[in-house]
């Protein structure tokens, strides 16, 4: 008889784990974290975990929280989408997100908006410059016939899939997942209308985002679609994230990234707008 075989057993192999760690988990409470950032205290930390390859994970965040995606192995894919945690309908456009700041290529001061003119968060640190707005995550289909799977339980989950269980503990469900923005795996439009896959800047880089609404964050760590090399390849992602309100007038004030263009502006004049009616601004 194994220890786990009776009751008594199960239970005081259960109780054994805790306090263990693993590579790829959350950290509670996240001052726990392994993985602190330099720049931030581990009693600051609302958010700390290191997500799987063909992992994902979810949080609801408040308006000013920062959150940094890094990519400590250089391999990582962080598709990601947000929607609004008080009206989840209003989501992440990312139509809008490349149109209206006439940028199809996201960097640091960047917005990412939503479909009613207002931004959810904004870009405010880069130092990988390989993302993407263009051409969304995996799906089903086209993982089943890359790489003969497909469901987030196989060696090669597709984005859609996993975005889908993160949407679900939110009660979200499918109809609720647009088109997502990605980091760390570049693409650019060549002259004749075709995608130029850039791949990773290498090991160690980092973006953070800064959001202006309480935000249901949803991250699906898994292979970029255009990823041309013929075997699944995906390595872990870091996730960070902390309050940093002051960040949002600095930011509004043109002193964390210097000004910013007037379909920011205006954007970040429609969100606390729409905040102040609300009475949560």
């Amino acid at each position: 008889m194994t220890s786990t075989a009776t009751t008594a057993g199960a239970r005081d192999h259960a109780r054994a784990q805790h306090g263990r760690t693993a590579e790829f988990m959350r950290h509670l409470p996240p001052s726990s974290s392994p993985t602190v950032p330099l720049d931030v205290t581990a009693e600051q930390l609302v958010w700390s975990e290191t997500v799987a390859p063909g992992g994902y994970s979810t949080a609801v965040l408040a308006r000013g929280t920062r959150i940094r995606f890094t990519d400590p192995d250089g391999d990582a894919c962080a598709h990601l989408l947000l929607h609004r945690a008080d009206a989840p309908q209003e989501r992440l456009n990312v139509a809008d997100t490349v149109k209206v700041p006439w940028q199809a290529y996201p960097g640091a001061g960047h917005p990412l908006l939503s479909g009613f003119g207002r931004v959810l968060a904004t870009i405010v640190a880069d130092t990988s410059g390989r993302h993407d707005a263009l051409t969304g995550t995996t799906t089903r289909a086209g993982n089943l016939d890359r790489y003969g799977a497909a469901s987030p339980e196989s060696p090669s989950p597709a984005g859609r899939e996993l975005f889908t269980l993160a949407a679900l503990k939110h009660g979200l469900s499918r109809r609720d997942l647009p088109p997502s923005i990605s980091f760390f795996k570049g693409v650019r439009v060549e002259p004749d209308g075709t995608f130029r896959w850039l791949g990773s800047a290498g090991a160690g880089t980092a973006v953070d985002l800064l959001l202006h609404v309480d935000a249901i964050v949803l991250v699906a760590n898994t292979a970029h679609p255009l990823d041309p090399r013929p075997d699944f390849t995906c390595t872990p992602l870091r996730i960070h994230a902390w309050p940093a309100r002051e960040d949002l007038r600095r930011l509004a004030a043109g002193d964390l990234l210097g000004p910013l263009g007037p379909e920011h502006r205006q954007a970040i004049v429609n969100t606390d707008a729409d905040l102040t009616a609300r009475g949560q601004l």
